[in-house]
């Protein structure tokens, strides 16, 4: 990936989506199923909106994200400078050709692996800062890379929720950088509960985090999901999400599905508070065999 453009990471996408929709087809869920599970399907929630997985299946998904962040919090010895003062208006800009993989091994328990196979950041220091850091600071190569275990622990009814509970690990592959990725390694266990009615399905999302370089354990995130199917081929997600306490956005998604193996995802995420990232584009192909 290195050397490519983030507009050819995106060319290349519509124009695979454009040929795998060359045969149409309906969506790939299952038929006559309980009207609480007309929207998702039956399978087991995965971390990527409003997307599911079922036993024995193999997901596959290549995307691009940007994101954008104009009030970003930093202090200069977190950057490897000399300074303990806050700033609170840097800017960061970041590039990610992520690939996300996930497998059920059947209809309770699946293992998903993601990694920013390569990711760039460009960051620009506060107006007011007035330290030894450098006005700019770029770095790129792989970033994030975690896997994630979900299990299944009770199927949704038509009077109680689906309960699923997650456990996520970050791997610290970039010791030696300060913005890219992860320099410690991140546990984060957590659950979703799913519960579809009439309007459409609404699931809760709660997780923890323990970093070993912190050694402490914090709330890390929160969420609530709106998914709805549209029609057979069309389906809508929307997400309000919080990162701890001060960074909150919505994230508004539409999936279209080309073939029975493949679904176009492209989304955007917008922060409702000064600290989130203010716009967060993705774009990418979700394959199911």
């Amino acid at each position: 990936m290195i050397g490519i453009r983030p507009s050819r990471i995106v060319t290349y996408l519509v124009a695979i989506a454009f040929l795998c929709g060359a045969i149409p087809s309906r969506a790939a869920e299952p038929l006559r199923l309980p009207a609480y599970l007309s929207d998702r399907g039956d399978g087991i929630p995965t971390s990527l909106f409003g997307t599911y997985i079922r036993e024995k299946e193999f997901l596959f998904y290549p995307f691009y994200e940007y994101t954008r962040t104009p009030n970003f919090e930093y202090e200069p010895t977190e950057l490897g400078f000399t300074g303990n003062q806050e700033f609170e208006d840097g800017k960061l800009v970041e590039h990610e050709a992520l690939v996300f993989f996930a497998y059920a091994f059947n209809d309770s328990l699946a293992i998903e692996l993601e990694s920013a196979v390569y990711s760039s950041i460009h960051f620009t220091k506060a107006s007011n800062d007035n330290t030894n850091v450098p006005s700019d600071i770029r770095e790129s190569g792989l970033g994030d890379t975690e896997i994630n275990i979900r299990w299944r622990y009770r199927k949704e009814t038509a009077t109680r929720p689906e309960v699923t509970f997650f456990f996520q690990t970050v791997f610290p592959f970039q010791k030696n950088k300060k913005l890219l990725g992860t320099q410690d390694w991140e546990f984060a266990p957590g659950i979703v509960l799913t519960k579809g009615y009439p309007f459409g399905t609404l699931a809760l999302r709660l997780s923890l985090e323990y970093e070993t370089g912190e050694n402490k354990v914090e709330f890390d995130e929160w969420a609530i999901d709106y998914v709805k199917r549209l029609s057979p081929d069309w389906r809508v997600v929307l997400s309000l999400e919080g990162e701890q306490a001060d960074e909150v956005s919505i994230i508004g998604e539409v999936q279209y599905t080309l073939s029975k193996n493949a679904v176009l995802k492209i989304n955007s995420g917008f922060g409702l508070v000064e600290k989130a990232p203010d716009f967060a584009p993705e774009i990418g192909m979700l394959f199911r065999f």
